[in-house]
């Protein structure tokens, strides 16, 4: 087997085994007017909703960190907090994701 052939299947290897390790991240939306509900499943997740970027940092102790725009705050499960231009309700709360509403205000 020549140098090069073993190489490119030690290479293939190493990714298959690093592929689970990836993190994913993904988003839902929906809005009417001006209220919106997000999830944001996986660290890093982002969607933009009523013209600001929301991105979700993870949860720790049962409380979700969520960047919008520029303004990182944290809220639990049934918790209201302001951020930016945007009133948001932390609806859920999981390991790994955020469901939320959103309004303007």
């Amino acid at each position: 087997m020549s140098i090069m052939v073993r190489s490119a299947r030690l290479a293939a290897a190493g990714a298959l085994l690093l592929a689970p390790l990836t993190a994913c991240s993904s988003y839902s939306a929906s809005c009417s007017g001006n209220e919106c509900t997000a999830t944001l499943t996986g660290d890093g997740a982002e969607v933009t909703i009523l013209g600001t970027e929301l991105s979700y940092g993870g949860t720790e102790d049962g409380r979700a960190t969520v960047t919008v725009g520029s303004t990182s705050v944290t809220c639990a499960e049934g918790e209201s907090v302001s951020a930016g231009p945007l009133s948001l309700t932390c609806t859920t709360v999981d390991s790994g994701s955020v469901e939320l509403s959103a309004s303007l205000g």
